[in-house]
């Protein structure tokens, strides 16, 4: 690892939950460390045994405390991983961790990771973003305990009907499903609550906006789930083929066929 490395703080993207899901980076970065401070829970434990590193979970932790670590080791010289769950920059809360580091004259890196939205749809086999079905994935939650900012209720971005990502908010499904109803979507629309995903625990319950919700219930899912929502999500193949490898479609590396 170069010098240059080592004078930084690395904000790690530790991927979903699959250890093999880590970036390469990600991983060279873990067995250099010093000092990894981690997701508690939310990242599985074979990610961070058998390092060199001190490790320590940030479960019970309050952000002055995190940051006061970090701080402290980097200015012993220590190389410092704050292990974030997913990609860092996808309800991670390294904002106000960058801030304060900003504010100690602390200089930092991200390194990104395989973001859970991804390993959702990977689960799924499902494309986002399929022609003429849907081209726009939004990425949200519904406000719970911290509220959303104005125009971003899940009823208020329903009226789009396009595909969805929900976080946060298996625990409230019966509230999402009101909501997305209400906003638009029709009953029949295709929904997947992942619980896990790529973990050795992973769970998947289907159905759609009129059922899902007793499933889930019935299922005992409240936590650490992504509901998925949209058209994209039928268990039929799409009916509309794309035009990037369409014969009669002409583009930069290649003619259109006769």
């Amino acid at each position: 690892m170069s010098q240059d490395e080592r004078r930084v703080v690395w904000f790690v993207g530790a991927g979903p939950g699959d250890p093999d899901l880590i970036t390469v980076k990600g991983r060279r970065l873990l067995e250099s460390a010093d000092l990894v401070l981690y997701a508690g829970s939310l990242i599985p434990v074979v990610l961070v045994q058998g390092l060199r590193a001190e490790v320590r979970s940030t479960a019970d932790m309050e952000l002055d405390a995190i940051v006061a670590a970090m701080i402290d080791a980097y200015r012993a010289g220590r190389l410092v991983v704050r292990l974030h769950t997913g990609d860092p920059a996808i309800y991670g809360a390294i904002g106000e961790q960058m801030a304060a580091l900003d504010q100690a004259g602390v200089p930092y890196r991200v390194v990104p990771g395989v973001s859970s939205v991804a390993a959702v749809a990977a689960v799924l086999e499902a494309e986002l973003t399929l022609p003429e079905t849907s081209q726009t994935v939004i990425v949200t939650r519904r406000a719970g305990r911290t509220p959303v900012p104005p125009g971003e209720d899940l009823a208020d971005l329903a009226r789009h009907q396009t595909t969805m990502m929900i976080l946060l908010s298996a625990g409230m499904i019966d509230e999402v499903v009101a909501d997305l109803l209400a906003g638009g979507y029709p009953p029949d629309t295709p929904v997947a609550v992942v619980e896990k995903a790529t973990w050795p625990e992973e769970r998947i319950v289907r159905g759609d906006l009129a059922d899902i919700a007793g499933r889930v219930r019935r299922a005992g899912i409240r936590k650490t789930a992504i509901i998925a929502v949209g058209r994209v999500f039928a268990q039929e193949m799409p009916r509309t083929r794309s035009r990037l490898y369409d014969p009669a479609f002409a583009h930069g590396c290649r003619p259109a066929a006769k």
